[in-house]
């Protein structure tokens, strides 16, 4: 048991647990204390009714019936998508943009915008990046001619921006930058970055899945051209995700993919795209992920971001300082700025033997290299151990993550 005070809650987080049957779950015999929402969240029951309706109700395919089910699927899921433009603040629901995830997002731009990668033409990433924000940009180099660079980060998981303005120059096609690391938890100044790009007109990508469910985003705000995100990430449905992109940049962009939905007309000689966001939103979509997104953004903002927000930060900084006093710990992201994550090795003990031990007693933790190898390859170690946080967590499943690793500890070393 930490020596640390539980803070004032601003919320009854009694209440908002009973929203997740999830957490009703016993592990080993144990309360389940699920901390891997880095990984995916867990979804309320107004989430899980959501799916049950629409498929008990009006499921149908969208955009193409003039019935009444089709009509009913059509306007729930495009108010769904009017949800996702208020929620990030964009100028037009032309600019939300339905994908299968933050990955597939990443994708369809790199594959859109491979008219203006060449030799000669630079990427340019951070070395923090998860995979997702590393792969399809070696391809998209691999394929072009390209040059693929990287801003590098300290010690404490932070950017090194003493560079940047080497590194963002006249030959930078695009910026792809994470807002929040998942594997570190840390917050980078992506508006400065963003600043430094529109500078030498390239374009800059944002991946947000880790911060669209720990704060709020305003994508007017920030200028980017593309930001992108997960609603499992969120307490919504896998399999759906979001790209926002400026309508004149979007417009101007080949699809990423042929087939239905995302044509005007088609003969056997030639097609007529569709018009934004359904240019780019080709074949049957997830129907029932998009339209009860929704549900997961009413959840969130009838809660409040800045409730969220200051809840979460209470609970890490106060794992942060439980964590502290365990002997030979060494924590991974030490960036003054951070959300959500705290990544961690105690000596003596294997990441994965320690998430065993943690398991048997109930408490879920990720561990490994959280799809983000060249940062652990930076700290040379072979992974950590992850413990991230949602409004829904609680100081007690905090108390019971640390006399989980004493008794680890205890075991392991």
């Amino acid at each position: 048991m930490s020596t640390a005070t539980h803070p004032t809650i601003s919320f009854d987080i009694e209440i908002v647990r009973a929203d997740f049957p999830v957490l009703n779950t016993l592990v080993n015999k144990y309360p389940l204390a699920y901390l891997d929402n880095g990984a995916t969240s867990q979804k309320p029951k107004q989430v899980i009714d959501a799916i049950r309706r629409y498929y008990s109700e009006y499921n149908s395919n969208i955009h193409r019936g003039v019935h009444h089910l089709s009509q009913v699927a059509t306007e729930a899921y495009e108010h769904s998508r009017e949800k996702v433009r208020a929620f990030v603040n964009a100028a037009s629901t032309k600019e939300i943009i339905f994908t299968k995830g933050t990955t597939d997002g990443i994708n369809l731009i790199a594959s859109s915008i491979s008219h203006l990668l060449k030799p000669g033409k630079e990427v340019l990433i951070s070395s923090m990046e998860h995979h997702s924000n590393i792969v399809p940009w070696q391809m998209a180099c691999e394929k072009s001619g390209a040059k693929l660079r990287w801003i590098p980060m300290n010690d404490k998981g932070e950017l090194v921006l003493d560079e940047i303005d080497t590194l963002i120059n006249e030959n930078t096609a695009i910026v792809a930058i994470m807002h929040v690391s998942n594997a570190l938890g840390t917050i980078n100044p992506i508006k400065e970055i963003i600043q430094k790009a529109q500078a030498v007109n390239a374009l800059a990508l944002i991946d947000g899945a880790q911060a669209v469910p720990h704060f709020k985003v305003d994508v007017q705000a920030l200028d980017c051209d593309f930001y992108v995100f997960s609603a499992h990430k969120m307490l919504g449905p896998t399999g759906v995700g979001i790209l926002y992109g400026k309508e004149k940049i979007m417009e101007k962009l080949p699809p990423y993919q042929g087939g239905g939905d995302m044509i005007k007309v088609v003969t056997l000689e030639k097609t007529t795209y569709n018009d934004l966001p359904l240019r780019f939103e080709a074949g049957t979509p997830n129907i029932e992920g998009g339209i009860v997104f929704a549900e997961a953004i009413d959840y969130m903002e009838n809660l409040g971001h800045e409730a969220i927000e200051a809840y979460e930060n209470q609970l890490m900084h106060y794992a942060t300082a439980a964590l502290s006093e365990i002997d030979g710990i060494k924590f991974y992201g030490t960036a003054e700025n951070k959300a959500g994550v705290i990544s961690f090795l105690i000596e003596g003990c294997h990441p994965y033997d320690t998430g065993f031990v943690l398991d048997k007693m109930g408490i879920a933790v990720r561990t490994g290299h959280h799809c983000a190898q060249p940062v652990m390859d930076f700290y040379k170690i072979p992974g950590t151990v992850r413990a991230s946080f949602a409004f829904y967590n609680t100081f007690d499943e905090v108390d019971r993550l640390i006399a989980g690793l004493h008794k680890a500890k205890k075991m392991l070393s």
